[in-house]
């Protein structure tokens, strides 16, 4: 009979503060980190019934020589940002003879990395878990246990360990319907990952979760985190109505968010569904206004259209659109950066998350770049403190020159996080967001509604007295256009107590990249690329 045994689960820090860290933010309203580890809940529950578990999120709290003490085994893992604090756990587990397991996107994607690790579980838990219990309770202590690709049955994953969390340490919780995504875009992780077919839960399952979540005493926030939300849009189309449904019956009691394509805007059914569900934000990977530079990252799905009308028709559903930009593409012109800045302007995008190009370990773009000879050695080491893909991108030898990459990068950012611009966009989103189909009202025991709306904004101007006429103004502008969307205006003044610090920050940083470059003998571009990176650009 196999003995029961105790899990400590370490989620392990984020090496540095990062665009979606939002340290100040938190702060304004009383929590530790944005989102919660919904991967390693999912895990625990996937354990046997008998083993206990014990998390700890490291970014909201210390664990301690008692924990290490009562714990049989220790699970940790995550994305690239995490790298420096998992293999540092890693090796605290073997100094005190832990043997400890290792998994999730980053052990995935470069398992040489973390061969240290007494056990490596690789890819979806969902197909290769069992394998790693049964060797575990025969007795075995090491191994390295692969899942196969994109076949996990999301239909039989269990509902997380919720019961694990702390709520009032998050700004939201998040729960996941769909796995994977249907397009190809060359510098993404997510289809090597999880594939190009997206699997999605049944709605009885999601049902499940969120009654879970409910009874559980949970309101406010929850965030789909799925890759893209409406990658299956058969399955979504049935999942919605019901879904709005519940929401109604129960009294509305989480608002919602996810990822989506942008070409969500083409389907007006399915805005009109997510609206009457309650969604009130989503993130759309936008990465460049120029098609061209979109037909090479194979982006198809984001030309053959006009992007900023595209946001303008979610702005129209109630649908607040977070956008991602990327700055450093081989087919980039001179004029990069004031075409972004003129785009995020026109479609009215106040929280743009604009990064330098980094690539990632195990996706097309850093296939191509190796065989190119453009790769930098160590490219799969994140980097440490004081790094993210902000200050740290281009891993690679770019085809303009860093110089001009760096300058136009720092130009975008000095633009749309000055407080007047940042002000601007958040005033003309709120005479754009029709937020007619959506509840007003925060559900009661929404962390989010501790904080009055004139104490928020009173508390963000007093941090950053530079901008404080700007987002006063826009702030009496919404109240006095219409309370609903003052709110959503608040929540976006918040927001900037973190993005107006950071942006600046990162601008610091790559000054500092800027004048390394200073020191550095002139190389003639065309002798920095190879012949095959040419071709790329023919």
């Amino acid at each position: 009979m196999p003995s029961p045994c105790n899990v400590l689960m370490l989620y392990p820090l984020f090496t540095a503060e990062s665009f979606w860290s939002f340290g100040e933010s938190c702060k304004l309203m009383g929590v530790r980190r944005p989102a919660a580890p919904l991967g390693l809940i999912t895990v625990a529950a996937m354990l046997p019934k008998d083993w206990s578990v014990r998390l700890i999120d490291c970014n909201t709290q210390a664990f301690s020589d008692d924990d290490f003490a009562w714990a049989d085994v220790v699970f940790t893992g995550g994305m690239l940002p995490q790298q420096a604090d998992t293999l540092r756990l890693i090796e605290m587990c073997r100094a005190a003879g832990k043997p400890v397991v290792v998994g999730g996107p980053d052990p995935t994607s470069s398992p040489h990395i973390y061969e240290n690790a007494d056990f490596r579980v690789l890819g979806e838990a969902e197909g290769i878990i069992d394998e790693f219990i049964a060797a575990w309770q025969s007795g075995a202590r090491s191994g390295v246990f692969t899942a196969p690709k994109f076949q996990a049955d999301v239909t039989k994953t269990p509902v997380p360990r919720f019961d694990l969390l702390k709520f009032e340490d998050y700004l939201y919780i998040g729960v996941q319907y769909s796995r994977g995504c249907p397009f190809t875009c060359e510098f993404c992780d997510i289809i090597e990952l999880y594939g190009r077919v997206p699997r999605t839960k049944t709605t009885e399952q999601m049902f499940v979760e969120l009654e879970t979540l409910y009874n559980m005493g949970y309101r406010g926030h929850l965030d789909f985190v799925d890759d893209n939300f409406i990658g299956n849009k058969k399955s979504l189309r049935q999942f919605l109505p019901q879904l709005a449904e519940w929401q109604r019956a129960h009294g509305y009691p989480f608002e919602l968010s996810t990822e989506a394509s942008v070409n969500l805007a083409d389907d007006p059914e399915l805005l009109e569904l997510m609206g009457a569900a309650n969604f009130f934000g989503i993130f759309v990977g936008i990465e460049s206004p120029d098609p061209a530079t979109l037909v090479a990252m194979r982006k198809k799905q984001n030309t053959r259209r006009n992007i900023a009308e595209s946001i303008h028709k979610i702005y129209a559903a109630g649908i607040l659109v977070t956008a991602g930009f990327i700055v450093g593409f081989d087919n980039e012109k001179v004029s990069m950066a004031e075409a972004m800045i003129d785009f995020i302007e026109e479609a009215a995008i106040p929280v743009a998350m604009v990064g330098l190009l980094y690539a990632l370990p195990n996706t097309q773009l850093t296939r191509r770049l190796e065989r190119e000879g453009r790769l930098h050695p160590g490219h799969d080491i994140a980097p440490t403190i004081g790094a993210d893909q902000c200050t740290a991108g281009i891993n690679f030898d770019p085809v303009r020159p860093l110089r001009d990459i760096l300058t136009d990068y720092k130009r975008v950012l000095e633009h749309i996080y000055s407080p007047a611009a940042y002000a601007r966009r958040v005033d003309r989103l709120m005479t754009l967001l029709d937020r007619s189909r959506q509840r007003h009202e925060l559900a009661e025991g929404d962390i989010r509604a501790k904080v009055g709306a004139m104490e928020t904004v009173h508390r963000v101007v007093t941090a950053l007295p530079e901008a404080r006429g700007p987002l006063w103004e826009t702030f009496m502008n919404c109240a006095k256009r219409d309370t609903s969307s003052a709110r959503i205006a608040v929540q976006l003044i918040a927001a900037y107590a973190h993005l107006g610090p950071f942006s600046r920050k990162v601008i610091e940083a790559i000054d500092g990249r800027l004048a390394a470059l200073d020191d550095e003998p002139v190389v003639a571009a065309a002798a920095a690329i190879d012949a095959t990176a040419a071709r790329h650009l023919a």
